[in-house]
């Protein structure tokens, strides 16, 4: 057996008599046996994370395992996952630093649940401000090890041959704060030359590939299904059990062919929601009871606004749909490859679909072309799984465009009514905020204002609907900021100055301030101008965007400059942080400008890319990234905050530039400036 010596317990929390609990834990997984001799750290999770976890809980709050080899290899394994975000490169950042060692000698591995510690999932921006800190003390903890010296006198002569010394991290360990440098992406080669493999490249032995076969109708129903045209075709494995169907062959054009020749007639219910009628139907039947001080406060205000904001539905359109490889062992085990965020989620809902242990499913996360917040269910791994369990070999799914629009989950739409006052000098008197469906993330607001009411009401939704990068808090800045800015022109107030006179909090203040700067704010030989701001998951982010003038009637003005300033406390990457930020930005332009979901009769109208317009590069203004480096405060995550102040300085500035003031996105369609089919083809 492997000599596990613990070297270091925290007192308050563990005991030496608790070690053998993690031992069986990590033999358990057979992890102990595929590491060899070295060191191997422990790391855990502070209390409330270890209280979020689902699931089986021995041990409750492990965060990662990392290991140093004899050789000097170090391997780290968490459940976090690279959709994109430069995850790998951040962690493997963050263990080199505390270990002094070059970055060339960390591997990290990843989002598989038979190899690492039990993980929520990688959202809501947590690998930095959560992960990353564990990784630091695990490698901080490790460095205490062994005499000080550089890296390469590491020595393991103590251990002694075939030995595994296992150590948990006391309270004396203080890990160092990000050095701020900017390393290259980690395998950044494979992946400009096309070398690096995601989900959907993954292949094994004796695979085939399998077809799912679908209505054209939400909720729709199988009334007849006729196989055999399809089983005429050579290779073909049709697959059906009740709604489920789905066909299977040796190539993706055999399969969709197969598919195509199934003769199905589907029944749906009728669907009266649509597109045109969905701020309305969202709204149905909510009430909000009167409130006394904020009636009262609204009377008592100089002036008075009350605007009703509208946001569509609108799609992730990750780069990579959903694709997933499943095999079947001779002892009913099933293995899974998937891009997905939540790996041990997917893991769960396998396990629960075919009656399974968690601990006979194994799912390994390759890396995944983005998911911004769209990859949280494991769909496409269960319909992998049943289509190779039907066919008795392993099968590769691979959705295709058509089906990632209709059948994963949207944006929610939304409706928000604020009603807000200012006094004669110009100051919030009342705030009276009610988010329909859309989602309570970023509601509250930084403003200073001493009567308020900020309420998320849900909503029947006749669209699936999810997380999406930002969730709610890009609807919430939308029009919380357009609602600031049509208050500073009641003020006859300049919008920046109006904001910092309404503001308190100096992380907002510096990063507004350094926007505005940046811009060269208050040109008044420049219109078409318009600025917002705003705070989320510990980020703080100010925009300012520039328009030119409409070239025709009908047309929204082009955007022609955006200036974005982001603070998230200490930065880790510079280079790394300021793409993460042009991303969110890029991706903000669409939900602002163009992009939304239209349907009718249960259907959805515009579910092709040739339908359905993303930003292209004509529709990308130079952008320029302002960072504010906190060294004195944590590192937040960055993938989501530089999202939200995108719209709504665009529509402030559309005002500036025309006089027209939009209360909805996306602003193409509030204007009425396009409609689908232009918007496709333009």
């Amino acid at each position: 057996m492997i000599d596990l010596r613990v070297f270091e317990l925290e007192p308050e929390r563990y005991e030496l008599k608790a070690a053998p609990r993690y031992r069986f834990e990590l033999d358990r997984r057979g992890f102990l046996k595929t590491l060899g001799a070295g060191i191997l750290i422990v790391s855990f999770l502070d209390r409330a994370d270890a209280q979020r976890r689902r699931g089986p809980a021995a041990p409750q709050d492990v965060g990662s395992w990392l290991h140093i080899s004899t050789a000097g290899k170090v391997t780290v394994f968490t459940g976090k996952v690279e959709v994109g975000q430069n995850s790998r490169t951040a962690l493997t950042q963050a263990v080199a630093e505390e270990l002094g060692a070059p970055h060339s000698s960390v591997e990290m591995v990843m989002g598989d649940t038979a190899r690492v510690p039990y993980d929520m999932g990688t959202f809501g921006s947590m690998t930095t401000p959560r992960m990353a800190p564990v990784l630091r003390k695990a490698a901080a903890a490790a460095r205490k090890l062994w005499p000080p010296g550089d890296w390469s006198t590491l020595r393991f002569d103590a251990a002694g041959e075939g030995v595994l010394h296992a150590a948990m991290i006391g309270e004396d360990v203080h890990p160092h704060q990000p050095r701020g440098e900017s390393i290259p992406k980690v395998n950044g080669r494979e992946f400009v030359t096309g070398g690096h493999k995601y989900a959907s490249d993954m292949q094994v032995p004796g695979m085939l590939y399998g077809r799912m076969i679908r209505p054209d109708q939400y909720s729709a129903v199988i009334e007849s299904f006729d196989a055999a045209p399809a089983e005429k075709l050579p290779g073909v494995k049709v697959v059906r059990e009740g709604n489920f169907a789905g066909v299977v062959a040796g190539g993706t054009s055999a399969a969709a062919a197969a598919a195509k020749a199934c003769r199905v007639e589907w029944k749906a219910p009728a669907a009266k929601s649509s597109s045109e009628t969905i701020f309305r139907d969202l709204k149905a039947g909510a009430k909000v009871e009167p409130r006394q001080d904020i009636e009262v406060a609204l009377a008592k205000s100089k002036s008075k606004i009350e605007q009703t904001y509208t946001v569509a539905y609108i799609a992730h359109v990750p780069l990579e749909p959903r694709a997933s490889v499943a095999q079947w062992s001779s002892d009913g085990k099933l293995t899974v490859w998937t891009g997905t965020q939540v790996p041990f989620g997917v893991r769960d809902e396998l396990a629960e679909a075919f009656g399974l242990q968690t601990a006979d499913v194994h799912v390994m996360m390759p890396d995944t072309g983005s998911g911004y917040g769209g990859k949280h269910s494991g769909e496409c791994a269960v319909e992998a799984a049943r289509l190779a369990k039907s066919a008795g070999k392993p099968v590769k799914l691979v959705w295709t465009r058509e089906e990632e629009f209709m059948w994963a989950y949207f944006r929610p739409a939304g409706v928000i009514d604020v009603r807000s006052g200012i006094d004669d000098a110009g100051r919030l008197t009342a705030w009276d905020f009610h988010n329909y469906n859309s989602g309570g993330s970023g509601i509250q607001t930084p403003y200073n204002v001493s009567v308020k009411r900020t309420e998320f009401h849900n909503a029947e939704s006749p669209l699936r609907q999810g997380s999406y990068r930002g969730l709610a808090a890009t609807a919430n800045h939308f029009a919380r900021e357009v609602q600031m800015d049509e208050l500073a022109h009641l003020a006859k107030m300049d919008p920046l100055e109006f904001r910092l006179k309404n503001m308190s909090d100096p992380r907002l203040k510096a990063v507004l301030t350094a926007a505005a700067e940046k811009f060269q704010w208050g040109r008044a030989t420049k219109p078409g101008c318009g600025i917002a701001c705003g705070f989320e998951k510990g980020g703080y982010v100010a925009c300012c965007a520039e328009v030119a003038p409409p070239v025709a009637a009908g047309k929204l003005p082009k955007i022609t400059r955006l200036v974005v300033a982001f603070e998230c406390g200490a930065i880790v990457n510079p280079k790394h942080l300021a793409m993460q930020v042009e991303g969110a930005t890029v991706m903000g332009i669409g939900g602002a400008m163009f992009e939304a979901i239209e349907f009718a009769g249960g259907r959805l109208l515009n579910g092709r890319l040739s339908q359905y317009r993303v930003p292209r590069f004509r529709d990308v203004p130079p952008i320029e990234v302002v960072l504010v480096d906190r060294k004195d405060l944590p590192s937040a995550g960055a993938g989501e905050t530089p999202i939200v102040g995108v719209a709504p300085a665009i529509a402030n500035a559309v005002y500036a530039a025309t006089g027209e003031r939009l209360h909805g996105l996306p602003l193409f369609k509030a204007h009425g400036a396009q409609s689908r089919s232009e918007a496709g083809t333009n």
